[in-house]
């Protein structure tokens, strides 16, 4: 039996139209079934998006058992298959995330919006933003909603929970962040973490033109969409 992709998305209601696209790019492009649960269960205690800290109550939510996928999802862009993402479940880490190790070329986000903030450097930025969770590892029994209520933005996002050595590498490619990093046609999956293309300041980001197009197919009606299909056969 072919095993389903678990993929956990952050969903906030300010970014519903991003979240949207996100999966319409994910859906259209995996091999395999994958379920998607968009997560939204914070009360934004320090300003930030509705889903910033449900993403490590994960395992808690799958009752510790197999494997999932977190991506941030609401400002993100799949530009490959998901199951390749999946092939690399590796049963020592605890989580694999690409180790981004940079400084921002943009001191605020989402310039122009109501979400407008502040975007600082800290140690290990965006590594959170995509986690291959192992669910079922031992560390992470620790990740009750009791203790994650209890710890700070800074010890989580940091995976200050774990050693070093079971935070595993996942290629950058699977988290590339175009508005920092410049074009990559080769990347797996863009994050448009400075902000979504269809905000005036960021309508030229690289990628952007690829954005829009899946925000076009996400809304198109089943008629244009059967239209569609049957003119690419």
């Amino acid at each position: 039996m072919t095993e389903i992709v678990r993929l956990f998305c952050g969903f906030d209601q300010r970014e519903a139209a991003g979240w949207h696209v996100f999966a319409q790019s994910v859906i259209e492009k995996s091999s395999i079934p994958v379920a998607i649960v968009p997560i939204s269960m914070d009360a934004q205690r320090d300003g930030t998006n509705a889903f910033t800290y449900s993403r490590f109550l994960i395992p808690y939510l799958c009752d510790f058992q197999g494997w999932a996928l977190w991506a941030d999802g609401s400002d993100m862009l799949a530009n490959a298959d998901i199951a390749e993402l999946w092939a690399y479940r590796q049963g020592w880490y605890a989580v694999q995330v690409a180790k981004h190790d940079y400084k921002t070329k943009h001191r605020a986000k989402y310039v122009g919006t109501e979400m407008e903030a502040p975007n600082a450097d800290y140690p290990r930025k965006n590594w959170s933003s995509v986690i291959l969770w192992d669910c079922g590892h031992y560390m992470n029994r620790v990740l009750t909603p009791e203790f994650v209520q209890d710890r700070d933005g800074s010890f989580l996002h940091r995976f200050g929970w774990l050693p070093d050595d079971r935070i595993g590498e996942l290629p950058k490619e699977w988290n590339w962040l175009p508005g920092e990093h410049g074009a990559n046609p080769k990347a797996k999956l863009f994050h448009f973490t400075e902000g979504l293309p269809s905000i005036h300041a960021y309508r030229n980001t690289p990628h952007a033109q690829a954005w829009r197009l899946y925000e076009s197919r996400a809304q198109q009606s089943p008629e244009e969409r059967i239209a569609e299909m049957s003119s690419a056969r």
